[in-house]
C-alpha cells in the first residue's frame, strides 16, 4: 500500500464519467460530433450510428455480453480482488490480450448505449443455470440479481479507467401506467 501525496493526486490525469439520457431521436449519439475524432473511441452497441456515419472516429462494434465484458476489462485493466477464474481478473485480462490496442491514443470512450449493453447482460443472465429453479423453471428474481451484478461489475471496470473520459448514452422510454400517466424511465 502506497500513500499518494496531495501533490501527486492533484497532478494525476482524471477523466469524467458521464451519463447522457433522453428519448430516442433527440441527438444523444450526435454528441459524438462534438468530440475530437482522433482521440475518441466509439463503442457501437446500439447499431444506431446513422447520425454519425460521416464522423471519422475509430469504432468497436459489440454484439454479445462476453465481448462487452472483455472490452471493459481491456479498457479498465484487471481487478486484483477477483480470483483467477473470474471475469475481470488478471488471468482473464491476460487471456483476452491485455490492454486494448492503441488505448493510450484515446482520451474518450463513447458508449452507445448502456441500454443496449444492459439488454445483452440480461439475455446472458437469463441463460445461466442460476436463473433456473431446482425444477428447471425460470427464476426471474435470480435473473435480475445476476443481471444487476453483471452490469455493476461492467460499469465498475469502466469507472476504473481513471484517465479516460467515459461517456455512456442511455435511452429514456415513455411508460404509461394504469392511470394513463406517462413518465420517462431508463
Amino acid at each position: 500500500m502506497k500513500i499518494i501525496s496531495a501533490d501527486e493526486r492533484l497532478a494525476e490525469r482524471r477523466g469524467a464519467k458521464i451519463l447522457i439520457v433522453g428519448p430516442t431521436g433527440v441527438g444523444k449519439t450526435s454528441l459524438l460530433r462534438t468530440l475530437d475524432p482522433a482521440r475518441t473511441l466509439f463503442i457501437d452497441i446500439e447499431a444506431g450510428d446513422l447520425s454519425v456515419l460521416d464522423v471519422p472516429v475509430d469504432t468497436i462494434r459489440i454484439d454479445s455480453w462476453s465481448a462487452a465484458r472483455d472490452l471493459a476489462c481491456r479498457i479498465g485493466g484487471p481487478n486484483p480482488s477477483f480470483p483467477p477464474t473470474a471475469c475481470y481478473s488478471e488471468a482473464h485480462y491476460q487471456a483476452i490480450g491485455g490492454p486494448l490496442e492503441n488505448l493510450e491514443r484515446y482520451s474518450t470512450v463513447f458508449v452507445d448505449s448502456i441500454t443496449a449493453v444492459s439488454r445483452l447482460s440480461f439475455r446472458y443472465a437469463e441463460q445461466q443455470p442460476e436463473s433456473l429453479t431446482a425444477r428447471g423453471a425460470k427464476d426471474v428474481r435470480a435473473t435480475y440479481g445476476l443481471h444487476a451484478r453483471e452490469m455493476l461489475m461492467w460499469l465498475h471496470q469502466l469507472q476504473h479507467a481513471r484517465e479516460k473520459n467515459i461517456v455512456l448514452v442511455g435511452i429514456l422510454e415513455k411508460i404509461v401506467d394504469e392511470f394513463n400517466r406517462a413518465e420517462l424511465q431508463l
